[in-house]
């Protein structure tokens, strides 16, 4: 599995490499694709994702013509699921076959929400939901049950709406054991999470200040009409998602999309250290290559840094060589495990110990829901502490490859404690010669109501993160 498919029981570790916006469904209107079509292959894909798979490995299977509408109707699916599920069981207590489900499960996604809000009229919506229903074998024999219930929902909309508010599942659009777990980690914040994941995440950039300025470059956005904020030290939030081709300079490397929270890790792991000195870096779950080029970026060319970014997918390295080719930079590219020293540090590596590590851990990537809306319905309780245990033993495994003195960054794109908080507490109760350096710990995602954004250390728009940098007792 790569870093941007999320299927279960695999890790998650982080957001996608750069890549077009994904279109809203009402562009769709001006395109030749029926809509039929579009919902025929929404719930297919909605199908599969049930079964497993994630949204990115199924949409990649969605023909070019068909994706972006395909995938910006089943992003706003997964995120009004849970109330559809809740109005399928009251119009049909009786699960229908996974197709007929699926379907009608999507056309119930998009009915149910703000009139403000539906990408098309409802009764345009449901004559083609049952248009796609007669275009599939599996549905077709129940394409008079998809009728009945999709027009029974027309009339008594309101009533069936009110019948489904004391479900946790429906109010929120998360299974039930997510918000509960986030109602115990975060207290008082767990609501401020949920509304988030709902929300659509920005298009955040990080400048090459090797190649540009961030000034400069929001002027070259703003001569193109692209409106962008700052945020961060090196970042600007797009206010409208453009495809990376528009982009004044990225196939030079002026520029890379990467989320406000993880343009933190190279800042925090190099920060204060003299980087004028030979310093070895490790780069522990390197793909596709975001961070280690930042690292890179951040201490710049008079720097004596020696990167070296692992991933254990021969595939995910290819990425990272792409990433370092189009911005200009170079680091050794292994593709090992980072939970097997054996089989590359003596080899590779030979047996020096780091200065300093980064250890993006596999996670439940509960933090990046926004961006992947399929996250939340893939993943299941038992998941986190079957990652925490795989997080745990990446810490003990790397730890010994600190130089005396050297910084660890530990971080995962989680909002649980079970991966953040808490695996570094039971880190540091067992290694004595570990100490935790002031660190941002957990991040959570920096969307309000209505978009607005949330104020917090980073003045501005972030996905949920979690930070801690550990220093080794010197020798």
């Amino acid at each position: 599995m790569t870093k941007n498919q999320i299927s279960r029981p695999a890790p998650q570790r982080r957001s996608p490499a750069p890549a077009a916006p994904a279109s809203t469904p009402g562009d769709q209107r001006s395109h030749s694709v029926a809509l039929s079509r579009q919902l025929h292959s929404v719930a297919r894909a909605l199908h599969d994702i049930r079964a497993g798979r994630s949204g990115t490995a199924v949409l990649e299977t969605v023909p070019p013509l068909l994706r972006p509408g395909v995938q910006a109707l089943l992003f706003q699916v997964l995120r009004t699921l849970g109330r559809a599920e809740a109005l399928r069981r009251q119009l049909a207590p009786r699960t229908p076959p996974p197709a007929v489900d699926a379907l009608l499960c999507v056309a119930l996604a998009l009915l149910c929400g703000d009139a403000d809000d539906l990408p098309y009229e409802p009764f345009t919506l449901v004559n083609q939901a049952i248009e796609a229903a007669k275009t599939d074998s599996a549905t077709r024999a129940q394409a008079a049950f998809l009728n009945a219930c999709l027009r029974r929902f027309l009339r008594e909309r309101d009533a069936l709406l009110q019948a489904t508010q004391q479900d946790p599942q429906a109010q929120w659009n998360h299974p039930r054991w997510w918000v509960e777990r986030l109602r115990k980690d975060h207290p008082t914040q767990w609501q401020q999470i949920l509304r988030a994941n709902n929300a659509q995440a920005p298009m955040v950039l990080r400048i090459n200040q090797q190649k540009t300025t961030l000034d400069q470059y929001q002027s070259a956005l703003a001569a193109i009409n692209i409106k962008a904020n700052p945020v961060g030290a090196v970042g600007l939030v797009l206010q409208r998602a453009v495809p990376v081709q528009q982009l004044p300079g990225f196939a030079e490397g002026w520029v890379s999309v990467q989320d406000a929270a993880a343009q933190m890790a190279a800042p925090l792991l190099l920060s204060g250290l003299d980087l004028a000195q030979p310093l070895r870096v490790l780069d522990a779950c390197a793909a596709p290559g975001g961070k280690t080029a930042h690292l890179l970026e951040y201490a710049g060319p008079a720097a004596a840094l020696q990167v070296t970014a692992l991933d254990i997918d021969p595939a995910r390295c290819e990425r990272i060589h792409e990433t370092l080719q189009r911005l200009g930079l170079r680091a050794q590219v292994l593709a090992a495990d980072a939970g097997r020293p054996q089989d590359w540090w003596q080899q590779d590596c030979g047996g020096q110990l780091f200065d300093a590590i980064l250890l993006d851990a596999p996670c439940t990537a509960s933090g990046i829901v926004r961006r992947h809306p399929d996250v939340r319905w893939l993943r299941r309780e038992s998941d986190i502490a079957q990652l925490a245990h795989i997080q745990a033993r990446l810490l003990e495994t790397l730890w010994p490859l600190l130089q005396p003195g050297g910084r660890l960054l530990y971080c995962t794109c989680s909002v649980f404690r079970a991966e953040g908080d808490g695996q570094v507490q039971a880190f540091l109760a067992h290694h004595s010669n570990a100490r935790l350096l002031p660190s941002p710990g957990h991040l959570l995602p920096g969307m309000g109501d209505k978009g607005s954004p949330v104020p917090d250390n980073l003045h501005g728009e972030h996905d949920g993160f979690f930070y801690a940098l550990l220093q080794k007792a010197p020798a």
